[in-house]
């Protein structure tokens, strides 16, 4: 897991809620693995060359199916976010440390707005301020855009 990451979830969870993580095994072929596992224990350092700290977790091995040097993803969720507004994350725009989209107003013509941004959630965006839901953000083409243009906007289709 990522410092940055790692930080994070010190900051937000207490020490009883790690223990009851329920931990998801992506095996290489990437299926999931059938028993969840539990949280165990992170390493005392940081690895210099990656930044990431070594987390480690207990999957139960009926059928000996696990084997040493085996590769898999572990996964958890680690919080819930109800309610939560997602935009793509080619539609945010990094200005000197401040966040920006480009809004589609009804009647077709561009805002720009600054945005707050939360967590990542793959290849999305979480808005916790600047933008309500039903809002249609730009998602490409955000260059040649200009306060005040009128547009007519296509669905973004994400790979």
């Amino acid at each position: 897991m990522s410092e940055q990451d790692y930080v994070h979830l010190q900051k937000h969870l207490s020490g009883s809620e790690k223990q009851r993580w329920k931990l998801q095994l992506i095996l290489a072929d990437g299926t999931t693995y059938p028993h969840d596992g539990a949280f165990y224990f992170a390493g005392r350092a940081v690895d210099q060359n990656t930044g990431a700290i070594q987390l480690a977790a207990l999957f139960p091995n009926p059928g000996n199916v696990l084997r040493p040097g085996q590769y898999g993803k572990v996964r958890a969720v680690v919080r819930i976010e109800t309610g939560a507004l997602l935009v793509p994350q080619p539609a945010v725009t990094e200005l000197q440390g401040s966040y920006q989209a480009d809004v589609v107003g009804p009647d077709g013509k561009i805002a720009i707005r600054p945005v707050k941004v939360g967590d990542r959630i793959g290849t999305m965006w979480i808005i916790e301020d600047g933008l309500k839901a039903g809002e249609r953000v730009v998602a490409e083409g955000q260059q040649a855009l200009r306060p005040g243009m009128i547009v007519r906007p296509k669905p973004f289709a994400t790979n």
